[in-house]
């Protein structure tokens, strides 16, 4: 039952990422990127604070432990964030979500350097699946320039990302863990923002800040940190990047319509996830995630 609930959390944080896509898309029409990304992670620390202290208090956290890994996770996160913005001005947005998307690729890699072994085969089967139906529900464009490096960089940092923050979310409580890295991204986007300005700041831009600073960063970071509690990152990564289906569902409700190949690539997104969940992988997959807390315990300080 924890298992599952672990994944549940993974799947749900999926969830509140992919359904946001659209409101979000239309709300950067107004506001400047770090200006929103500013206002959502502050209403987000706002939001999640008082929840924070009481956690950490109840709970004895290490404080010293829960301050220099969320500022180093935060930066992280931040940095993904900040290279997926600047690729964005040199390439099309579809191009962007499947590069970003590569997270699922890079992450195993990470992951067997940080812990020396291999995820297990069946995980990279189902990452190398779930890739390819990435690039048919985007259709991305496989030219690569200044735009695409960024947005590599991004995907990159957001697949150390799951792995650094995979590392210490058994050892810190979710709660106040996500909110420390989600103040060092408002006070890290500080700077652009400033540099950037403000741009419109509609009632839609607030909105939308509001509502993913609660739903995605609050609720879904705290989500997730809960799920890679259990699940080692490797894994963890495959069941997220179920957001893109979320997303094409949400563009659908919104009034897009998907083609035959974005819905076949939807689906081969959530059979490649099938494959280690339900497929005869299941087990090795358990076994890993086993072995994950161990292993990571021993070779991150």
């Amino acid at each position: 039952m924890r298992r599952h609930s672990a994944e549940g959390a993974l799947v749900l944080a999926a969830f509140f990422f992919g359904i946001t896509f659209p409101l979000v898309h239309d709300a950067l029409e107004d506001v400047t990127p770090f200006a929103y990304l500013l206002l959502r992670f502050s209403i987000a620390v706002l939001a999640l604070a008082p929840f924070a202290i009481a956690v950490a208090r109840s709970k004895g956290e290490n404080r010293r432990l829960l301050w220099r890994v969320g500022a180093i996770a935060g930066v992280l996160l931040f940095g993904g964030y900040a290279t997926q913005t600047i690729g964005l001005q040199y390439t099309s947005p579809s191009t962007s979500a499947f590069i970003t998307g590569l997270y699922v690729c890079f992450t195993p890699f990470i992951e067997a350097a940080v812990r020396r072994r291999a995820p297990s085969p069946w995980v990279i089967v189902g990452i190398v699946v779930a890739t390819g139906g990435l690039f048919l529900l985007t259709g991305a464009d496989l030219g690569f320039g200044q735009g695409e490096a960024w947005t590599l960089a991004c995907a990159a940092l957001f697949a150390t990302w799951i792995v650094y923050q995979g590392g210490y979310a058994h050892r810190l409580h979710p709660v106040p863990f996500a909110t420390v890295q989600m103040g060092m991204v408002a006070l890290l986007c500080i700077p652009p923002a400033a540099a950037q300005g403000v741009g419109d700041l509609t009632s839609l831009a607030l909105f939308a800040a509001v509502f993913t600073g609660i739903a995605c960063s609050s609720i879904a970071l705290s989500l997730q940190l809960f799920g890679q509690r259990r699940i080692a990152p490797s894994r963890a990564a495959l069941i997220l990047l179920s957001e893109p289906v979320f997303a094409a569902l949400a563009g659908y409700v919104a009034g897009e319509r998907l083609g035959a190949v974005e819905g076949v690539g939807a689906a081969v997104i959530l059979l490649g996830i099938a494959i280690t969940e339900f497929g005869p992988g299941r087990r090795a997959a358990e076994a890993d995630d086993v072995r994950a807390e161990a292993q990571l315990e021993a070779h991150l300080p």
